[in-house]
């Protein structure tokens, strides 16, 4: 009997993409397979050639001699050749990858990579600034030195398991389904332990504290995180260990506040320095430099410090400082100071606003917002 086309026996066309393909034969192979047809042979026959089909288009380089030459193209090639006796879960294993087969393939014992770890890490801004190393302890499951991870005594070994033969899993028919499971028994170990190691009674892992060193490159901040490889929780049955991830968190600083790669501070001056102009010592990470603060500078005025901030752990230029001057009102003062700054008071009266043009502004817009004055 002559072979259909492959792409009318899948209903698809043949510009059809890899999942559509999938899914049309998924469809035709959950209408026809033997489990659900029994003593069909036209079923069975059906059945054999969407699967043959499906082999086909999903492989690139037959897929390519297949529409080139059709089906003399693939002679002396491997058919599709279904059996009636293959596993319908060994067809949706391949079609499904792992969601039918617990995570594993091949039928080995099931191996479990260890769970990753979290740890905080407080610094000092200039820490986070400059880098630093330290050291960190952490509570964490590790192999157990005792038995090698095995979790038998000293002397014996764990046997294989007589349920499911060492695989670790096992076989479970749930209507037309075969689903693999971890094995009941040995919760997917593929052993028995008859005789546990008496430290750690069995698990493999023992539960410890470890100092690890910790290297904080220069410019973290709040939230950056830090992977030291393999340092997470040991694995079981031989699998690989978790990684431990260091997030930072910066403390606040007395003095500096900081946003990315800027820092800001608030540097207090005196009155007269504000009028009449001066020069005020700040302090940087690096050490102080002097801001000239301009004649008649008003309070809240930022002033920037170039290159004074951080420079970013990812690279790029150092941010810049940004001094936001606070005017101090003077305090405990005497009774000739008092004195002293009436009669100072008293002389900016006679200038009629022009000592105070902010003040003298606020107050005409006052009076006019109450009398509905309009210039």
């Amino acid at each position: 009997m002559a072979k259909q086309d492959f792409y009318k026996l899948l209903d698809v066309s043949k510009s059809a993409t890899a999942d559509e393909i999938k899914k049309a034969y998924r469809r035709l192979a959950m209408k026809f397979h033997p489990d659900r047809n029994p003593d069909n042979p036209e079923a069975e026959h059906r059945f054999k050639e969407c699967k043959e089909a499906y082999e086909v288009l999903t492989d690139a380089q037959k897929r390519a001699v297949y529409d080139q030459y059709g089906h003399a193209g693939l002679e002396g090639g491997r058919g599709g050749g279904f059996s009636a006796g293959e596993a319908f879960g060994d067809i949706f294993g391949e079609m499904f990858g792992d969601i039918f087969t617990g995570g594993q393939r091949g039928g080995r014992s099931q191996v479990f990579r260890g769970a990753d770890l979290r740890y905080e890490l407080e610094l000092d801004l200039e820490q986070a600034v400059f880098g630093t190393e330290t050291e960190i302890q952490i509570p964490s499951l590790a192999e157990c030195k005792t038995c090698h991870g095995s979790g038998a005594a000293k002397g014996s070994t764990p046997k294989t398991c007589d349920t499911c033969n060492g695989q670790g899993q096992v076989r479970v028919q749930q209507s037309i389904f075969t689903i693999q499971q971890p094995c009941p028994r040995c919760k997917g170990r593929g052993k028995i332990i008859s005789n546990p190691c008496d430290t750690c009674f069995g698990q493999g892992r023992v539960r410890q504290e470890k100092t690890l060193p910790v290297a904080v490159p220069a410019g973290v901040d709040t939230g950056d995180r830090i992977r030291l490889n393999g340092e997470g929780e040991a694995g079981r049955n031989g699998g690989p260990a978790g990684d431990l991830y260091v997030e930072i968190r910066v403390r606040e600083h007395a003095i500096f506040e900081r946003e990315g790669s800027h820092l800001s501070c608030e540097v207090p001056i005196s009155f007269t320095t504000a009028a009449l102009g001066g020069s005020v010592e700040v302090p940087t990470l690096n050490g102080e430099v002097v801001l000239k603060i301009p004649s008649e500078t008003q309070s809240g005025r930022v002033f920037r410090v170039r290159e004074k901030g951080v420079k970013p752990v990812r690279g790029g230029a150092a941010g810049d400082l940004f001094c936001r001057v606070v005017i101090e009102t003077p305090v405990s003062l005497s009774g000739e100071q008092k004195e002293l700054l009436k009669e100072f008071e008293a002389s900016l009266q006679e200038g009629a606003g022009a000592h105070k043009p902010r003040e003298q502004s606020f107050f005409e817009g006052v009076k006019k917002f109450f009398t509905g004055a309009t210039d």
